[in-house]
């Protein structure tokens, strides 16, 4: 598939086995996760990924669900935007 016509980038959140998670974080990086936040003790990271290889992180043994980030930014309380 040529670069134009790869899906873009979206957040994910993934829960991994936590007893495997080098492993498992290596092999999402070869399936094309750019990861962005790391939490082993809980076997969770966080990242960036083309949406079109979100399957192939589904398919990556250790990989417990791969969900959208659907975080929100809020202002800080005494930001002039409330």
């Amino acid at each position: 598939m040529s670069e134009s016509h790869r899906s873009a980038p979206v957040g994910v959140i993934l829960a991994v086995d936590p007893d495997r998670f080098a492993e498992v974080v290596e092999a999402l990086r070869q399936a094309g996760l750019t990861v962005t936040g790391e939490q082993p003790v809980l076997g969770t990271l966080s990242g960036t990924v083309a949406e079109d290889r979100i399957p192939a992180l589904e398919a990556v043994d250790g990989v417990d669900s791969v969900d959208r980030d659907r975080t929100i930014q809020l202002p800080p309380p005494d930001s002039p935007i409330q």
